[in-house]
């Protein structure tokens, strides 16, 4: 397979999602967008359900008229109001994925459907949303920030006695330590939860 990632989306989702509500007025979802960097947001109903899902785009919809300074010509006729409610903009029955959906069938989804980020349901409530930054942001990950990762993820499992070496290139953990069949497996397990370690291999110490 080569050096790839094998993740569950619940290991690269932004938690909690930043929502809006399908009554908010329109200019208050470009606030909440714009003040939070994200290009899409989930769209909830006063239960806190999913109905749909809102994007720039969407939001930016009506809220231009043509300069006639562009052009030279006259004004045209007064254009139709824009949108004034979420509610009238947003995308209905939204693609959704869940906590254990395979990140390749996101990727696949994002690139069929054209789609920059999804939401994250569970039992039809928002629990997170995955966007190609967070994917590129798991890939992107400094060797070093990956180093201490896999050390605190070790240190949690075995607090005392059992030791690695460790340090990570390109994504891939070497793990230096004395050789212990089942620590050793463990280990591998542990090393490979942190989002962007992509393999990990062992480097025997004598005993």
């Amino acid at each position: 397979m080569g050096d790839v990632l094998v993740m569950l989306v619940r290991e690269v989702m932004s938690s909690p999602a930043i929502t809006v509500r399908r009554t908010d007025p329109v200019r208050r979802a470009i606030r909440t967008l714009y003040d939070n960097d994200i290009t899409a947001a989930p769209v909830v109903d006063d239960s806190d359900r999913l109905v749909g899902v809102v994007s720039e785009v969407d939001l930016l919809r009506g809220e231009f008229e043509a300069d006639p300074r562009a052009t030279m010509l006259p004004p045209s006729a007064a254009p139709e109001p824009p949108p004034r409610r979420v509610m009238e903009v947003m995308t209905r029955e939204p693609v959704t994925v869940t906590e254990t959906t395979d990140v390749t069938h996101v990727i696949d989804l994002m690139v069929g459907k054209r789609i920059k980020s999804l939401p994250v349901v569970r039992d039809e409530r928002v629990v997170g949303m995955v966007s190609r930054r967070d994917l590129m942001a798991t890939l992107a990950r400094p060797d070093e920030e990956l180093r201490r990762a896999v050390v605190e993820a070790l240190r949690e499992h075995y607090p005392f006695g059992l030791s690695w070496d460790v340090t990570v290139r390109d994504g891939v953990a070497e793990l230096s330590g004395p050789p212990h069949e089942h620590a050793d497996h463990i280990a591998d397990l542990l090393a490979g939860t942190v989002p962007g370690i992509v393999r990990v291999k062992h480097l025997r110490r004598g005993p």
